[in-house]
């Protein structure tokens, strides 16, 4: 017998992805539903007939540095409040496991250009913002709702990409088709293909799993061959430059933009393997032309 998802967000990149990869895929042995919460109608609604919850409602996308006190309680309302609410009646109605979308962002900021941050299993959160700092809270609310009869899983995905991504993928794809050069500097980051986690969700409601996830893809991924490697696959020649190490890290003393983009930040890769689940089903090359439609 199927079990039966619903899926908190409508317009979602991820919860979207994941709609379209179980009808693909696993039709079968999921069936999907979605819900807003952006009003209160969904208060009314009956969630009992839910095997899983899938809550991917959210804000991300934000000038952190540039951020008034508004923008800043509009995180926690939505990020932290918001979920633990959903949580709270999916618990309340008999809902049986609540899948969170956390963000490796609860662990900080990247390393600085040529230093180097490793998060294994052990590693605790260590949030530098409110946008971090609201996902953070809210893992704890849930982990105060979890019991034997609802489980929580807490998945903390990196930087997430695949055809039609939002966010900062798309400006190294542009960057990447249309500029013949770019800095080669020796960096490392997780990073997740959408369909690779898409896979690692379907199994974690499949087998109702619960705890927390650091996923990411196989191969640790240089920022600088992603670019050239989106070049490539369009039929560009993007040429790398060496020696702008020391202008990259001049450039993060005067914005943090550089080491989002060039620091290192990097999941053990033992802390993303899970037990029973085999997830990191597409290869670095294969995502790339993938998320550029080429395949």
């Amino acid at each position: 017998m199927a079990k039966n998802v619903l899926i908190t967000g409508i317009n979602s990149y991820i919860g979207n992805s994941f709609e379209q990869y179980v009808k693909e895929y696993y039709g079968e042995a999921l069936t999907i539903s979605k819900t807003s919460l952006r009003e209160n109608s969904w208060e009314e609604e009956d969630w009992s007939k839910y095997d899983a919850i899938l809550h991917v409602a959210g804000i991300a996308h934000v000038d952190i540095q540039n951020a008034d006190e508004a923008t800043q309680n509009q995180y926690f309302a939505v990020n932290t409040k918001l979920t633990h609410s959903a949580a709270a009646k999916a618990k309340a109605e008999g809902v049986g496991q609540f899948v969170f979308l956390s963000s490796m962002i609860v662990y900080g900021d990247a390393a600085p250009v040529g230093k180097n941050k490793t998060i294994t299993g052990e590693t605790e959160p260590s949030p530098s913002n409110f946008y971090g700092e609201s996902k953070l809270r809210a893992e704890g609310k849930l982990k105060d709702l979890q019991d034997d009869s609802f489980r929580v899983a807490l998945v903390r995905p990196p930087f997430i990409y695949g055809l039609g991504c939002k966010g900062n993928y798309q400006r190294m794809a542009a960057f990447a088709r249309k500029m013949p050069l770019f800095p080669r500097i020796a960096n490392e980051r997780s990073m997740l293909y959408i369909e690779n986690l898409t896979e690692l969700l379907v199994q974690i409601i499949l087998q109702e799993k619960e705890g927390v996830f650091l996923p990411q893809n196989e191969e640790y991924v240089n920022t600088s061959e992603m670019v050239r490697s989106i070049a490539e696959v369009n039929g560009k020649t993007i040429r790398l430059i060496p020696g702008l190490g020391g202008f990259a890290r001049v450039g993060a003393f005067f914005h943090p933009v550089f080491n989002k983009v060039f620091g290192t930040m990097v999941y053990d890769v033992s802390a993303s393997k899970v037990q029973g689940i085999d997830y990191q089903k597409v290869d670095f090359i294969t995502s790339v032309r993938r998320s550029e439609g080429k395949e």
